[in-house]
C-alpha cells in the first residue's frame, strides 16, 4: 500500500546493454486503483517530457502498480466540487499528460493490468501499443458523473469506430477486455501471468529495429493521423531520405544480408 511518503509516479530505467535503454513509468495508486488526480497528471506528463529529452531511450512500458488496475480514471474526490476554473485545469492536465506521451519519440506500450476507465482509457488511447490481461475492464462512463467524455477520448473512433465510440461514451458501461480485444482497442490479450512475457515480445522486436528508423517510424505514424494520403506519401519519403542521414540503413541491410548468405551455404 503507498504511504503517504510514497511517490505517485514510480520511473525505473533498464539498462539493454548496446541496444539502448528500456524505461517502465507506474502509476503507484493502488489502494485507490491507480486513479489519477492533477498532482497525478502533473507528474506523468513532466516524467514523460523527460524521458523524451533522453536520446538512449528505445521503448517505454506505462502500466498501474499492483494487478487490479491500471488506471481507473480521474480522481472524483477531487473532481466533485471543481467550479468552472478548477474544472478547466484539471481537464487540461489530463490533455498534457497523454499529449506527453503521444510526443514521445519512440513507442509506448501500455500494459494494462485491470481496470482501465475514463482518463485511464484515453491515457491507453495515447500509447503506441496496448496489451491487457483477461480480468481487464474498459470503459468511458462520464456521463454517469455528469460530464461529458472529452480530451484524448477523441482518439477512440480511430481505434474501435464510431459506432463502437458511440456506444461507450453515451451508455458509461464497461466493456470486458475479450471484447476491447475484439473491437481493436487491444493489441494483445493474455492471461495474467503471461503479460510480461507479452510486453517483452513487443519490446525485444523493437529493439532489434535500428534506433533512428524507430524514431523515425514513429514520427511518421503521427503524421498519418492528420495528414491527406498525398501529402502522407510525401512525408514517408522524406523520412526514408532522412534514414540515410547516417549508416543505420546500409549497416543493417549489410549485416542481414550476410546472415542470408551463411544461410543460403
Amino acid at each position: 500500500m503507498r504511504t503517504g511518503k510514497d511517490p505517485l509516479l514510480l520511473v525505473q530505467t533498464a539498462e539493454r546493454g548496446t541496444t539502448g535503454r528500456v524505461v517502465q513509468v507506474t502509476v503507484n495508486n493502488p489502494e485507490r486503483r491507480n486513479v489519477l488526480g492533477i498532482p497525478g497528471k502533473r507528474q506523468l506528463a513532466a516524467a514523460f517530457r523527460k524521458i523524451g529529452r533522453d536520446p538512449l531511450v528505445r521503448v517505454v512500458i506505462l502500466t498501474g502498480a499492483g494487478m487490479r488496475s491500471f488506471i481507473a480514471g480521474a480522481d472524483l474526490a477531487e473532481m466533485k466540487d471543481l467550479d468552472r476554473a478548477g474544472a478547466r485545469t484539471e481537464h487540461t492536465w489530463t490533455h498534457r499528460a497523454c499529449a506527453a506521451i503521444r510526443a514521445l519519440p519512440v513507442p509506448v506500450i501500455a500494459r494494462i493490468n485491470g481496470y482501465c476507465f475514463g482518463a485511464g482509457m484515453e491515457i491507453a488511447a495515447s500509447c503506441d501499443l496496448r496489451v491487457g490481461v483477461t480480468h481487464a475492464k474498459f470503459g468511458m462512463p462520464e456521463v454517469r458523473f455528469g460530464i461529458p467524455s472529452g480530451m484524448e477520448a477523441c482518439l477512440l473512433p480511430q481505434l474501435i469506430g464510431w459506432g463502437k465510440t458511440r456506444e461507450l461514451v453515451y451508455t458509461g458501461d464497461h466493456i470486458e477486455a475479450l471484447e476491447a480485444h475484439r473491437i481493436g482497442f487491444l493489441e494483445k490479450l493474455v492471461e495474467p501471468d503471461m503479460l510480461d512475457v507479452a510486453v517483452e515480445q513487443w519490446v525485444a522486436s523493437i529493439l532489434a529495429g535500428g534506433p533512428r528508423a524507430i524514431r523515425l517510424q514513429k514520427a511518421l505514424v503521427r503524421d498519418w493521423e492528420r495528414l491527406s494520403i498525398e501529402k502522407a506519401v510525401q512525408a514517408g519519403i522524406h523520412a526514408c531520405v532522412e534514414a540515410r542521414r547516417t549508416d543505420e540503413p546500409k549497416r543493417l541491410m549489410t549485416a542481414f544480408l550476410e546472415r542470408k548468405k551463411r544461410v543460403d551455404r
